[in-house]
């Protein structure tokens, strides 16, 4: 071993540090310990083996959970650029003994969340923990110790000053490394001279336990051995203090049990300093310091033309060597002896982006931080259901990757169909590997949009899920049926049956359908109902698409509706204030969209499905008469019946001209038309290509008092201000046009517009129908219900 202080070989570092991992490695080769002891849980002493298997690729990180409760979890995160990391690779290529001997996970898991005592779940990000600067901290507040230095030295940023002070340190001699280490113990020991425990007050007890594994580890290799740890413990673990000291502190801890895993890790999550992360602001940029055996700032800023490049922006190799030029002008300017991060991005924005800052947020997001996902071998201990995730991922080619990506599924493909099972099941499950977005290639109910991210809390996510089944499928059942159970409302259930038949889980549905029927009896809200049906209708609907029986779903989703049909005029006519009113005309879509599909199903029987389309019609048109149901939802109705063919342009015109007659409040009639002509249900076109209700909206406009035409403003602007530009523009121009539209109701007595006929030609329309069937269905026609919509 070269010359140091007396004792073993004390290596404080910062954690996930470049600059650190090469002074670590170059200290373990000058001193050449015979054991090497690490800051990390005991617990995972059993999987270190496992570091040496050439499937194992950082970043990656240890999970270590409560055995029978999983969502009590911690992480210990390792990249690449580690040191704790290199000091595991350096002696296991030498068969030199590695062990962890931070607190056990035992311990620091049984103290509950929230508690005086807090666990330290994961390393920390820096040399010691945050805080403030100056001042002794307060309670709470935690120390920075990487930020006290950089204040002590003049910088301002602590990020910059460890730079200049360590990544950028030239190598010079075998034993500048072991001076370095003994430089920062010595300003770590006179921070906790100053500071104490630095807000850390559980740090005690850590260290106590670190010391004991030191005395076993010197029974057994003497003080020839090395401990690789954050530098704020350093000075701990040099003071003298007595083994029975050290026990009274660990003596009466709590203790749980736990399992310990390796799973992989990604950069991005390293970035974050919340939750489980590491709070390294550029994972990706220290990376490259750490691989760049040479010319770090020529290789990076190399990286970044490739990536702009990628992104169809011109640079070029002049680029490239005018950057690093700037860059070296920067730092010499500064003061630094490197350019650091900072003078390369801001090189690469003046040079390669011209000055732009908009291609700077690419950079950020691929190169200083990236989307790199660690591996870990098959060998690794994980719950059944993760290896059973693991199995169908391989069978599926569903590769869980770090990096957002969007994937379309084909339903009537049988692999594709596989992967939109597993993403619901998964889902139900809690586990949001992937999620649901809008199709961008179609509208059908054969097709599914998906965009998958995988970040490593998932693994606790399955973990937890653990508890329901060995399998996907098994947990996802009974995951579903105590769902069902649990469930207080109506809504809950109804979600859960459409969540069941997209995951097809056909052995969960009588247990889910038994607590629909159940709660169904009970509720009598008509807007807690309203909201039930469309999730079964949809439910019906994607039932349909997979071949599931749904039978029994449809028939308790037309009793459902028949309770709506029975129960939504007298809600609708209770004195509703204006709030309750939009949220009733939503209910009232909602549910004449969820009885079109109950009536293009096979829900119900032809004549029970003709028995529900009545009902429901003379539902509409009873709202649509009576004075005491506001305009808004009496508007709606009278639309409704017009787009189904069940109200004539006559009627139609009849119950405007009533709805804005003289002796209707200006409120009321401007509910009315925003009910009848709202601009999301395609209100302007009908008006385009009816001049005569055109004209019975701008008599009553024009007949509105002043004082009254400023309340109803909002009101008109909303509904008309939601139209295309163009339906506006011709509407403005029907109006301008002269008296086919001036006069009124008399104008509903004129001849059709030009090139319109006075009906529709329903001979003409059907002829279209092929052509819409070939374009909507494919080759085989599976969306008959949109060419339904089209007809």
């Amino acid at each position: 071993m070269s010359p140091r202080t007396a004792g073993p070989l004390l290596l404080g570092v910062r954690h996930h540090g470049p600059g650190s991992a090469r002074a670590v490695r170059a200290a373990l080769d000058a001193a050449a310990p015979r054991a090497v002891l690490i800051e990390g849980p005991p617990e995972g002493d059993a999987l270190l083996p496992l570091a040496a298997d050439p499937a194992m690729r950082p970043p990656v990180a240890l999970l270590a959970h409560v055995a029978d409760d999983p969502g009590r979890a911690a992480f210990w995160p390792l990249a690449g650029f580690s040191p704790e990391w290199v000091a595991i690779r350096w002696a296991q290529t030498r068969g030199i003994p590695v062990r962890f001997i931070d607190l056990p996970a035992a311990h620091s898991l049984a103290v509950v969340p929230g508690a005086e005592a807090e666990p330290e779940p994961a390393p920390e990000s820096g040399p010691g923990t945050k805080g403030g600067e100056g001042d002794r901290p307060v309670a709470g507040i935690r120390l920075d110790p990487l930020a006290a230095l950089a204040g002590a030295a003049g910088y301002e940023d602590p990020e910059q000053w460890w730079e200049d002070v360590v990544e950028h340190r030239g190598s010079g001699g075998e034993a500048e490394p072991l001076a370095a280490f003994e430089a920062l113990g010595d300003a770590m020991a006179a921070l906790r001279e100053e500071y104490g425990d630095g807000g850390h007050p559980r740090d005690a007890v850590r260290e106590a336990y670190m010391r004991q594994r030191m005395r076993a580890a010197r029974r057994e290799f003497g003080d020839d051995y090395a401990v690789v740890c954050g530098a704020w413990h350093v000075p701990a673990l040099r003071a003298r203090t007595t083994a029975a000291a050290d026990k009274a502190l660990l003596t009466g801890l709590p203790k749980v049990k736990v399992e310990t895993t390796w799973v992989p890790w990604t950069h991005r999550r390293l970035a974050r300093a919340g939750g489980y992360g590491a709070g390294i602001t550029s994972p990706g940029w220290y990376a490259h310091l750490f691989a760049a055996r040479d010319r770090p700032v020529e290789r990076w800023l190399t990286k970044v033309a490739g990536l702009l490049r990628a992104a169809d922006r011109q640079v070029s190799s002049a680029h490239v060597i005018e950057a690093v030029r700037l860059a070296e002008t920067l730092a010499a300017l500064r003061g630094r002896p490197l350019p650091g991060l900072g003078e390369t991005l801001e090189a690469a924005t003046a040079v390669m982006c011209e000055g732009s800052t908009v291609p700077l947020a690419l950079i950020e997001d691929q190169l200083v931080v990236g989307d790199v996902l660690g591996e870990v071998p098959d060998e690794t201990p994980v719950v059944p259901l993760q290896r059973d995730l693991t199995r169908l991922q391989r069978s599926l080619r569903l590769k869980a990757e770090a990096q957002v990506r969007d994937l379309e599924l084909d339903l009537r493909k049988d692999t594709d169909g596989a992967k939109s099972l597993l993403l619901h099941r998964l889902r139900l499950l809690g586990i949001g590997w992937g999620a649901p977005t809008a199709s961008r290639s179609s509208t059908g109910t054969f097709r599914e949009s998906w965009r998958l991210c995988w970040e490593p809390e998932l693994s606790v996510r399955v973990a937890e899920a653990g508890i329901w089944g060995t399998t996907v499928l098994a947990a996802a059942t009974a995951k579903a049926e105590a769902d069902a159970a649990a469930a207080a409302e109506l809504g809950e259930v109804t979600a859960l049956a459409e969540q069941c038949l997209l995951a097809g889980l056909g052995r969960a549905l009588p247990a889910v359908l038994r607590a629909l029927a159940d709660r169904a009896a009970l509720d009598t809200d008509v807007a807690r109902l309203a909201r039930a049906l469309p999730a079964l209708a949809r439910s019906l609907r994607y039932g349909d698409v997979r071949g599931t029986d749904t039978a029994a779903l449809g028939t308790v989703a037309a009793g459902l509706a028949e309770r709506i049909c029975v129960a939504l005029v007298p809600a609708c006519a209770t004195g509703l204030d204006a709030g309750a009113a939009a949220e009733l005309r939503g209910h009232v879509d909602a549910v004449h969209g969820a009885i079109g599909m109950l009536d293009r199903g096979d829900a119900v029987d032809d004549a029970g499905a003709d028995g529900l389309r009545g009902r429901w019609a003379g539902v509409l048109r009873t709202l649509a008469g009576r004075d005491t149901v506001p305009g808004l939802i009496r508007g709606r109705a009278v639309r409704l019946l017009l787009d189904d063919g069940a109200l004539t342009a006559e009627e139609t015109a009849r119950l405007m001209g009533l709805s804005l007659s003289p002796a209707a409040g200006p409120a009321d009639a401007a509910g009315w038309i925003e009910g009848f002509a709202g601009g999301a249900s395609g209100g302007g076109t009908l008006l385009v290509h009816d001049e005569r209700l055109l004209g019975l909206i701008d008599g009553w406009l024009a007949g509105v008092p002043e004082r009254a035409f400023v309340d109803v403003l909002p009101l008109l602007r909303r509904t008309f201000g939601a139209y295309e530009p163009g339906v506006k523009r011709t509407l403005g121009e029907l109006v301008r046009r002269g008296p086919a539209v001036s006069g009124g109701a008399a104008a509903t007595a004129g001849p059709a517009p030009e090139g319109f006929g006075p009906e529709l030609d329903a001979e003409r329309a059907d002829a279209v129908v092929a052509m819409v069937r070939m374009l909507l269905a494919g080759a085989r026609g599976e969306d008959d219900e949109l060419v339904g919509v089209a007809r």
